[in-house]
């Protein structure tokens, strides 16, 4: 893995794992994802503008139809992981989407992508991968809903390594500009939750009112984090990257052990030696 790739996907973790602290500090709903995201379409406008003028991106069919599929996999993602929150237990929805994720996603890019997996790579994606579903509970079957939430946790990460693959053959061969591919997935975001941010709409006003730094953060952020990760992803293979950006996860759950009392630091700390592990044997593939 090059140091540049390996640069954008570390440089992304650190940004997916500052925008979702203070998503959980400001604690909303769909209503704050509708918030964000309307304030990130018009934070990043001049910037798609800018890129649709100067780099004249090909709109014919098919690049249109991968933008399209983007969109609807990313919403299919975020809904489904919503729906599993309310009826699953988050103690197996979590961390089965995020371990199973990389491994799907892998797994596509060998099977349509054409990409080639070593041992050592192989052994650095498990070992990461299996970190990252003990370092977030493991899953635990004494949960209440055990079918419905493994079921939720599949589906979810079942979509991760769809938009994965998928967006990753939009940049690398379609040429699809990585901001304008994340742009058109904040825009459909915003028009979907349009009706739910509606009804909630003096939720939106209370975020905005209370909590106007942490919304932009997370406005400006958000986006930066998957299009960084779409930028190393146009000449980095996959199987190096969906493993290694699972290091977001570990920096999320640390900083809610630092900074939100959430407590087990120990423990946490065993699990972020073997990840760190994992994508030492990874990175060096």
């Amino acid at each position: 893995m090059s140091i540049t790739g390996l640069a954008l996907v570390l440089a992304a973790a650190v940004c997916h794992a500052t925008w979702n602290f203070y998503v959980k500090r400001i604690n909303g709903g769909p209503e704050l994802i509708w918030l964000f995201s309307v304030v990130a379409v018009l934070l990043y406008l001049p910037l798609a503008v800018w890129i649709v003028v100067t780099q004249k991106p090909d709109f014919s069919f098919w690049p249109m139809v991968f933008i399209i599929g983007t969109i609807v996999l990313h919403l299919g993602y975020f809904l489904l992981l919503q729906t599993g929150y309310r009826h699953g237990d988050l103690s197996l929805v979590y961390p089965v989407a995020r371990s199973t994720g990389p491994l799907l996603s892998t797994g596509f890019a060998v099977l349509f992508l054409g990409e080639v997996i070593t041992l050592q790579m192989a052994a650095g994606a498990l070992l990461i991968i299996f970190g990252v579903l003990m370092l977030t509970g493991g899953i635990r079957f004494g949960a209440r809903q055990i079918g419905a939430s493994l079921a939720f946790g599949l589906g979810a990460g079942l979509f991760i390594g769809s938009y994965t693959a998928w967006d990753t053959y939009a940049v690398s061969v379609l040429l699809v500009p990585p901001l304008l591919l994340d742009y058109a997935s904040n825009l459909g975001r915003v028009v979907v939750l349009a009706p739910i941010a509606l009804k909630r709409r003096s939720l939106v006003v209370q975020h905005w009112t209370h909590h106007r730094t942490g919304v932009l953060i997370i406005a400006v952020l958000s986006p930066l984090a998957y299009i960084l990760v779409l930028y190393a992803l146009t000449f980095t293979p996959v199987a190096f990257v969906a493993p290694t950006r699972e290091v977001s996860v570990l920096l999320t759950v640390l900083a809610g052990s630092l900074l939100l009392g959430e407590g087990q630091l120990r423990q946490r700390l065993g699990w972020a030696v073997v990840i760190f592990a994992g994508m030492s044997i990874l990175v060096t593939a």
